[in-house]
């Protein structure tokens, strides 16, 4: 900014002073040509007198070098001419000077002359005989006015130049120095500079709006932040270039890229051929989405464009995990399965019972076994029926059902009562520990825990065996326990017992009538109160279930 000051500076007072010069050599030759042409009436008046006081013989010792002297008849013929011989002169009647001396008795002209090839200045007067003196010298021109001066001039303009360079810089330092001073976060505070306060006004004012939009820009900024950081989705911005202008620690995750990643092409910093093909794809302007396999599971990554007056102007990269989905599907798909196959064998034998007896092929003594046959597999459909319901309403939330406060001790008492007739059939005792313990919970639920591990250590017990229920307090919460001197489980078949339709020993689950769904069902009540259920078993002499629950 200087240098331009200076320079501008600099340019117009040099511009000034060449037009000054010029100005003044035109001046200057105005008057060096006024003066000539004065001085060379005068002569000519000298000339005249002495002409008409001592006659043509004056010429004789008349030094002409720097004048041309003419003497003209008054018909215009040359009767004398110092440079030409007047005997081939053209008549000068019709000259300028020569007619205005004829008829004023004095005359002035400037013109080129063809004879002598020069600009000369001619004075005429008029004798007293009626002929015409006349005197001429060659005209000062601009160049020879200029050298003639040549030395002062380059001189005057050295002394110029010095001076504009001087007054440039101290002009510039005036100028440039005060604004590189000014406070621009605060414009109004230079008091001290009247000239600028226009612009200061204009600069403050600017200033708050800039303020007021960067503040805007930053807040908008924290909360883009905040929401991206917080997503457990992946999200990617990329410019049209396919720079990445933002990613969330989700992506980073997902992707296993670098945070640092911003400004670097999105390309090379990611390593995933599937997700790199949808991003170029969308940098073309159509929408790509196809499912891949990422860190922790499945997701499906979709890219899409960011058009701007039709063009492409970034790419947005989502990435949705879709891995409970699927595992969701598939459980569905596998549930679906096994109520079907579950069904399909109760209602194929309550048909194959009641097609014999339709057809009279059943002996009446037969009859009660066959009866009982299709009640007892009736029965089973019914439960399961009920199982798969309890179990939908349990994935769907339960949220029609009330929490209330649960005396788990008398759960247990109530669920021992109902359990006493299948109990002493084979002679197995159940004995209750503990005291009353009162948590916060959907009473039909909690219960529906308590009876289904009773039922399943009393099913599963042999004859002659004890099941022990002890309902205990812990720092925070309380604890269940069921244990029986059954048959047990196998180690292998522990981490399976809560899955869906899966039975450990399937012999012995046909036997004792069970759908495969209880413990399914159990583990998902205590998990919806914040709980659990752990189990320790020895194959032959029986299980510990464990369930704890918290008190809030």
């Amino acid at each position: 900014m200087t240098k331009r000051v200076f320079r501008s500076i600099f340019l117009a007072s040099l511009a000034v002073l060449l037009a000054a010069v010029v100005l003044i050599l035109g001046a200057l030759y105005t008057y060096f040509s006024d003066v000539q042409a004065e001085q060379l009436r005068l002569q000519t008046a000298l000339v005249a007198h002495a002409l008409e006081t001592e006659g043509v013989s004056y010429f004789d010792d008349l030094d002409t070098s720097d004048r041309r002297i003419t003497w003209i008849a008054a018909d215009g013929t040359v009767l004398y001419d110092s440079r030409s011989d007047s005997g081939v002169m053209e008549n000068h009647l019709e000259r300028e000077e020569v007619k205005a001396a004829l008829a004023t008795g004095s005359g002035t002209s400037f013109r080129y002359s063809d004879t002598l090839m020069e600009r000369y200045i001619y004075t005429a007067q008029r004798l007293s005989d009626g002929t015409v003196l006349r005197l001429s010298a060659a005209q000062n021109t601009v160049p020879h006015l200029v050298l003639g001066v040549v030395k002062p001039i380059i001189l005057v303009i050295g002394i110029a130049v010095a001076l504009s360079a001087l007054l440039a810089g101290q002009l510039t330092k005036n100028i440039v120095a005060p604004l590189n001073e000014l406070n621009l976060d605060d414009p109004m505070s230079n008091r001290e500079y009247v000239e600028i306060q226009p612009l200061l006004r204009r600069l403050d004012s600017q200033q708050v709006q800039l303020r007021a939009q960067s503040q805007e820009l930053r807040q908008k900024q924290k909360e883009f932040n905040a929401v991206t950081r917080s997503l457990s989705e992946g999200l990617v911005l990329m410019n049209s270039s396919g720079t990445v202008l933002s990613i969330n620690p989700a992506a980073t995750l997902l992707l296993e890229i670098t945070p640092n990643c911003l400004g670097a092409d999105f390309g090379v910093a990611n390593r995933n051929a599937a997700i790199s093909a949808l991003v170029e794809k969308a940098l073309t302007g159509e929408k790509a989405e196809e499912n891949v396999a990422l860190t922790g599971g499945e997701y499906l990554a979709a890219a899409s464009p960011v058009k701007s007056d039709g063009a492409v102007s970034g790419v947005v990269l989502l990435l949705f995990d879709v891995t409970q989905k699927q595992k969701a599907e598939a459980l569905r798909r596998e549930f679906t399965a096994n109520v079907s196959h579950e069904l399909k064998t109760p209602l194929h034998a309550i048909s194959g019972y009641a097609e014999l007896m339709k057809d009279g092929l059943v002996p009446p003594e037969d009859t009660r076994h066959f009866s009982e046959k299709i009640y007892s597999e009736a029965q089973r459909m019914i439960d399961l029926v009920e199982d798969t319901l309890r179990l939908s309403r349990l994935d769907e939330g339960a949220a029609d059902m009330q929490w209330a406060p649960i005396d788990l001790y008398e759960t247990a008492k109530s669920a021992m009562q109902e359990l006493t007739a299948p109990a002493e059939l084979k002679n197995v005792s159940i004995q209750l520990e503990g005291t009353k313990t009162v948590i916060q919970g959907i009473p039909q639920l909690v219960s529906g825990i308590v009876f289904n591990l009773m039922d399943n250590a009393v099913k599963y017990s042999p004859e002659n065996s004890q099941v022990t229920v002890r309902v205990l307090k812990e720092d925070k919460g309380c604890r269940i326990e069921v244990e029986d001197q059954g048959i047990g489980i196998d180690e292998k078949d522990i981490p399976h017992i809560f899955e869906r339709f899966y039975r450990a020993d399937k012999t012995r689950s046909r036997q004792t009538a069970g759908t495969g769904l209880g413990l399914s069902i159990a583990m998902e009540i205590a998990e919806r109160h914040g709980g659990g259920i752990e189990v320790k078993s020895t194959p032959g002499k029986g299980s510990l279930f464990v369930v704890r629950l918290p008190d809030d």
